[in-house]
């Protein structure tokens, strides 16, 4: 039992990461991004704000089985705001890069008061130095090289204590007609950790896959079904990683809807989804909402 609390706050602390539509501005949290996943944004400075939520009364172990955890009651919030810019020089791809900092709070409540979290600060700052994409007429394609900076926040105790992470993305987007609107997108991602701060535990990297199947009607309204999936490829290592977490593997996926409403007397754009989990392993099982306002602050004329 008082391993799980540390499993736990290893899964959930991910949630100090977010994205803004249009400007990437983080995909590490599952659910981050969706129907304009793979999507290469046309030039300009993009400015936004993203609220994740997520809460779960389930957690799975290693094969999947429920673990009996009773009155388990997780909620994690994250708010973000950052800050893109694309440029495209002539006769070459798109550049992009991105930064946003993240505040966030966790809370988990059990029977077991060991199992009790409460915590509330800065996350990992993300920070893009470079991202290129093209955009043809029925496609799209991005790759971008971008890392998460821990502030080393002196309450992060245990598995939750901040770390260095690397992340490598590729992605594309695929359009059905003329008009670029109805279209399927996705984003692979490859987390590479580092040794977390003050302890000698490293946690395994991860394969991650995010996208949709949607469109857009009467020019302002996208709609769509969006989802992910997530496999650590790589076991937890250090001298001071708890037994039962040796040789346990996060796996999970989610699906679920998303809409968005674009307002061009604001040039901002308002996109909310809510995704499930499902098969879940050494993670807790629940859901996800995630609400995003970006707005194009400039643009080249």
């Amino acid at each position: 039992m008082s391993m799980i609390p540390s499993r736990m706050a290893a899964a959930l602390l991910l949630l100090s990461t977010g994205a803004v539509a249009q400007g990437d501005l983080g995909h590490k949290i599952l659910g981050a991004v969706g129907l304009d996943a793979g999507i290469q944004p046309e030039e300009g400075v993009y400015a936004g704000d993203r609220f994740i939520y997520f809460s779960a009364d389930r957690l799975r172990d290693r094969r999947g089985r429920p673990v009996p955890v009773k009155g388990l009651d997780i909620d994690a919030y994250a708010n973000v705001v950052g800050i893109s810019a694309t440029y495209k020089p002539e006769g070459g791809p798109y550049l992009s890069a991105a930064l946003a900092v993240p505040v966030a709070w966790l809370s988990t409540k059990a029977d077991a008061p060991a199992a009790d979290i409460d915590r509330f600060g800065l996350g990992d700052v993300f920070v893009e130095p470079l991202k290129v994409g093209w955009r043809l007429p029925h496609l799209d394609t991005v790759a971008s090289y971008s890392f998460y900076a821990p502030t080393g926040q002196a309450d992060r105790k245990g598995l939750g204590r901040p770390q260095w992470t690397q992340q490598f993305s590729l992605g594309g987007t695929l359009f059905f007609d003329d008009e670029r609107t109805f279209r399927l997108s996705a984003l692979a991602s490859y987390n590479r950790y580092h040794e977390k701060i003050g302890i000698d535990v490293t946690r395994g990297d991860s394969v991650q896959l995010q996208g949709g199947l949607g469109g857009r009607w009467f020019q302002v309204l996208d709609a769509g079904i969006v989802g992910y999936a997530l496999w650590q490829v790589a076991d937890d290592r250090g001298s001071d990683l708890p037994p039962a977490l040796r040789g346990a593997r996060e796996h999970v996926f989610g699906l679920g809807p998303e809409i968005g409403v674009t307002i061009p007397a604001l040039r901002a754009r308002l996109t909310a989804r809510y995704e499930w989990d499902f098969g879940a392993e050494s993670r807790p099982e629940g859901q996800v909402l995630v609400v995003g306002l970006s707005f194009l602050a400039w643009r080249p004329q």
